[in-house]
């Protein structure tokens, strides 16, 4: 699934496009990728003007011109990526097009999901309240964040997926963190010294944006950007995807183990 800096560089290449543009019509081509709205989408935003595309964690939107983007209660159009969805501006021939918005301007942008995990959905921004701030905004506490996170009876590789925590990390980020700052995915992140946890959290931000000047991390073609472009993170990966490996620190080979239902990357060594 698309982590931080896969869902922050599309939406960079989305709001190059979009922004002060007027939607003039919406086709849905699938049902599920507008699952859960109750009206017809094309009569909700057809006629309103993007003002802004708008991120936290794994979470995009488009804000409109004529809501405060201060109201938690505000009208937006989310655009979650799912497992494989893409955004793609032009013309397409995909036989996974999912959605298509045409502007003012005659720019397309097509919404392409093999797998129907992503959706939009026109809803207020309260939706997504619960979500904790991401190591990227620049409201991000880290010491008030490694408190909470010292707080978690679970494993510091599954309190650092708890989204209501801290959002967007996934997978790939957490496994690089953990590696970076040298502490076990196993380590109980309520047994943490306040100093690790914010190491931990530290490492987040500094992995997440080198992540993000590479383009993300592309495995396969189903993240790209909106040019159709790959990130090139992946090349840079110390512990995720690694397993047998050395590991670029000791030479000790990477190991690989479930942790809390999730396959984790790890050196036995120097973690």
């Amino acid at each position: 699934m698309p982590e931080l800096p896969e869902v922050e560089s599309v939406r960079r290449g989305v709001e190059t496009y979009v922004v002060g543009k007027e939607i003039t019509s919406v086709d849905i081509a699938h049902p599920r990728a507008n699952r859960g709205q109750d009206e017809p989408l094309a009569g909700l935003v057809v006629g309103k003007e993007i003002a802004a595309v708008a991120r936290r964690g794994k979470f995009m939107w488009l804000e409109f011109v004529g809501e405060d983007p201060m109201d938690s209660h505000r009208d937006v159009l989310f655009i979650h990526l799912g497992m494989s969805g893409q955004l793609r501006i032009g013309h397409t021939d995909s036989p996974h097009r999912r959605i298509t918005v045409v502007l003012s301007d005659a720019t397309e942008l097509h919404f392409v999901d093999q797998r129907t995990f992503g959706y939009w959905l026109y809803a207020p921004w309260s939706k997504i309240s619960h979500i904790g701030l991401d190591p990227l905004e620049p409201d991000f506490d880290i010491a008030s964040a490694a408190r909470r996170l010292r707080q978690k009876k679970t494993a510091a590789k599954t309190a650092l997926l708890d989204q209501t925590l801290v959002s967007g990390i996934g997978n790939i980020y957490a496994d690089e963190a953990l590696w970076a700052a040298r502490i076990s995915p196993r380590k109980k992140a309520s047994a943490l010294r306040q100093k690790d946890a914010v190491a931990l959290l530290s490492a987040a931000q500094t992995v997440m944006s080198a992540a993000l000047k590479a383009g993300g991390t592309s495995f396969d073609s189903l993240y790209v950007n909106v040019n159709g472009e790959s990130g090139y993170f992946a090349r840079s990966l110390a512990a995720y995807g690694r397993a047998g490996q050395p590991c670029s620190r000791c030479g000790t080979l990477i190991a690989r183990s479930v942790i809390g239902g999730r396959s984790s990357h790890y050196c036995p060594h120097c973690q």
